[in-house]
């Protein structure tokens, strides 16, 4: 399923990459204002992708999640300082134990103000030094959402003990309503 840009009702749409997308449907979910969080491909070659072709690396797309969000209430850059905070942007294709190019850092803007916004949040990042490594993470216009299949939705809210929710996202949740507290939803 393909996803265009604009949302109705002064909704927005951002569109991010930043390795597994079951870890960063699971963080924004908890934010207020964001409405939305679907799990998706982008930024590849082959139209309608399956998760078994993404994860050869063959067809360009990354794991991403695609966030419906009021803007009124959260702003695409306030997005973009979580996200930064949340994953490794300073390994290329790659977080943690996922290597690969589905697996790397990447923001698709959907406006050219989310473009100079997310322009201005790095250079902030990078000046303020807070990664010992430059941030590689890529820049790219938006040009199409594929949304995973239906298993991939929701992963951590249906799978909590599941090893890897446990190993990998339950710690960053748990970081996320520590450094965040004041922007969650409960």
């Amino acid at each position: 399923m393909r996803s265009t840009f604009p949302v109705d009702n002064g909704k927005e749409i951002a569109t991010l990459a930043g390795g597994c997308f079951w870890c960063l449907e699971a963080l924004f979910l908890e934010l207020r204002g964001v409405e939305k969080v679907e799990s998706g491909y982008s930024g590849g070659n082959v139209p309608n992708p399956s998760y078994d072709q993404v994860c050869t690396g063959t067809t360009g797309h990354a794991e991403v999640v695609q966030i419906t969000f009021d803007p009124m209430i959260i702003s695409f850059r306030e997005l973009l300082e979580v996200f930064f905070t949340i994953h490794d942007p300073t390994t290329l294709n790659r977080q943690g134990a996922d290597v690969g190019t589905q697996y790397r850092s990447a923001i698709f803007y959907h406006t050219q103000e989310q473009r100079e916004i997310a322009e201005h949040v790095m250079k902030e990042f990078r000046e303020a030094k807070i990664w010992d490594a430059p941030i590689v993470t890529e820049m790219k216009a938006f040009t199409a959402f594929y949304r995973a299949e239906e298993h991939h939705q929701g992963y951590y809210k249906r799978n909590p003990e599941q090893p890897y929710c446990r190993i990998v996202i339950a710690p960053k949740v748990a970081k996320l309503r520590k450094q965040y507290r004041a922007k969650l939803k409960k």
